[in-house]
């Protein structure tokens, strides 16, 4: 399910959305809040220029909206249906995991509203550019 060419594996991991090589953020940890924006300017390996135009991730923040939905309706599903919380209780659990989860969101919201855009191609890699291993 999780493997090379697949959209999902690049949703989830923030990889290289035409070659799946690379992740496309300077930090792989969304938790490390100074970095959470920063991204590479294109793959190394494939040379995909990941912001297409001026502003091109304004549109992730639509997904964020879908993808947030998504989570505070697991928690309350979680903290009300399955644990039998109250409704003030199950509201804070949303709150708290909308909170918690906030860099994740931002991050997945990204990674799909790209791969809307690209899709794999196997064949992307680059000759040019020098693959080196660290």
């Amino acid at each position: 399910m999780l493997k090379k060419g697949n959209k999902l594996y690049s949703i989830l991991t923030g990889c290289c959305p035409r070659c799946h090589q690379e992740s496309m953020y300077v930090d792989k940890n969304p938790y490390h809040l100074g970095n959470l924006f920063k991204m590479q300017e294109r793959c190394s390996h494939c040379d995909l220029k990941y912001k297409m135009e001026p502003s091109f991730f304004y549109g992730a923040m639509y997904v964020s909206y879908a993808v947030g939905v998504a989570f505070a309706v697991a928690a309350f599903v979680i903290s009300y249906l399955f644990i039998g919380l109250s409704l003030l209780n199950a509201f804070i659990a949303i709150v708290g995991t909308l909170v918690f989860f906030l860099p994740v969101i931002i991050r997945l919201s990204r990674n799909i509203w790209i791969n809307f855009f690209v899709k794999y191609d196997a064949k992307a890699v680059n000759p040019n550019t020098q693959n080196v291993s660290l």
